[in-house]
């Protein structure tokens, strides 16, 4: 019981200073009256889903859309509480200073709510719900191309000006919008890449969950050098409560299939030599490698039989590995390519200005590219989203690496 009465003492105080905001700077009963019947109907929504649904079962896209709902009522929710709290304060020590003065000629040992103190409030609190309503209907899928160009010296002469397409994170399961996802597609596909590599996440939990897509990725042009791709932390079925490890190992088996049936070279702890004229380089796929979550990628038997010149591109789904175990490794792997992050779908970015999310308290390399003594990694913000359905400030990404001689 205690557990449930912090949330229902956060929730009333935060319902209480809005409604307070909203009742100063509105005077119509019936606006008022609206108001109070939406929150409440989006509180009993909101609680029936925690109290029924099945945590275990993984996310889908009514847990998804809680989620949303739950952010884009609360947060704002919170601006207006810590800026009318504030007043509250202010108001109580004006209110003891002026009776204990004896210069309160109020009747009222409070001084009244100032209007213009609930208009910023709400003013502010417009911003991120604002923020959070375009993330969750245009920013999902405001897909964006990045292009970075890298250069090595010992990069093999036929492969100067070769071009990588990287996509990361689908996340099949949260999609809603088959028009967006075909508008991606076509993206990946003008950008005429020699290399198309997909780094882990193709569903949230379930195999099932790409088979309406299926037909959709297959239209991923098949460039000269190959598709190829690895697993992340998500493909595994770690966060779902299966009825027997047989239900979970044959959801794994159909999620790796889901790889071959889209026209990706899946590689689990392999490698495979990519060859261009007269020249070839390496590309290592490890499966899931990560600190806080799966840990089944296994880099030595991944590189079964690479030598150190060799030139390698590693696909490792979480950044974490770089971080790790791959930037310091003695093989040198000129270029690690990641996801997993997804840039937290919340930050801002402003290039060559600012680029800032929560997620990078948690991971160093958490979006673009990083570079150690000539060894780079390129993190993904991802292709999809998941738990928050939106993104704001940190949009999905197709990334475009060309690998330059010099």
């Amino acid at each position: 019981m205690l557990r449930w009465l912090i949330p229902l003492l956060l929730i009333s105080l935060l319902e209480f200073y809005s409604f307070q905001a909203v009742k100063t700077v509105i005077k119509s009963k019936w606006v008022l009256g609206i108001y109070l019947l939406l929150s409440l109907s989006v509180i009993v929504y909101i609680t029936y889903f925690f109290l029924t649904h099945d945590r275990g079962s993984g996310q889908n896209k009514q847990s998804l859309f809680t989620v949303g709902l739950f952010l884009i009522t609360f947060l704002p929710k919170i601006f207006i509480t810590l800026i009318l709290l504030g007043e509250d304060i202010y108001r109580l020590l004006a209110g003891c200073l002026n009776y204990f003065i004896g210069n309160n000629n109020s009747d009222y040992f409070f001084p009244q709510r100032r209007k213009f103190v609930s208009q910023i409030a709400l003013s502010i609190a417009a911003i991120p719900f604002g923020s959070l309503l375009y993330g969750m209907t245009i920013g999902k899928y405001n897909f964006k191309v990045r292009k970075k160009t890298l250069y090595f010296s010992d990069l093999p002469d036929s492969f100067d000006g070769t071009t990588i397409t990287q996509i990361s994170d689908i996340h099949s399961g949260s999609f809603d919008d088959k028009e967006k996802i075909e508008y991606a597609i076509d993206l990946i596909n003008e950008q005429q890449s020699d290399l198309v590599l997909f780094t882990g996440d193709i569903v949230n939990t379930h195999a099932k969950e790409m088979e309406p897509w299926i037909d959709t990725f297959k239209k991923i042009h098949n460039p000269k050098l190959g598709k190829y791709s690895v697993l992340g932390n998500h493909d595994y079925g770690e966060y779902f409560d299966w009825d027997s490890n047989e239900a979970k190992q044959q959801n794994f088996e159909a999620i790796k299939d889901l790889h071959r049936q889209i026209n990706f070279d899946l590689l689990l702890n392999r490698n495979v030599t990519i060859t261009k004229g007269n020249d070839s380089i390496k590309l290592v796929g490890v499966e899931n490698w990560g600190r806080h979550f799966k840990k089944a990628g296994d880099l030595k038997l991944a590189s079964k039989g690479l030598k150190k010149e060799d030139f390698k591109i590693l696909m490792s789904h979480d950044p974490s590995h770089w971080d790790a175990e791959v930037q310091h490794h003695e093989d040198h792997y000129h270029l690690t390519l990641s996801g997993h992050t997804h840039g937290f779908q919340f930050g801002i970015e402003i290039p060559g200005w600012i680029k800032w999310s929560p997620v990078q308290y948690v991971y160093k390399q958490w979006a673009g590219l990083y570079e150690n003594a000539g060894k780079y990694i390129y993190v993904n913000r991802g292709f999809g989203f998941h738990a928050y359905p939106g993104r704001v400030g940190i949009m999905p990404e197709i990334t475009v690496i060309e690998l330059k001689k010099g």
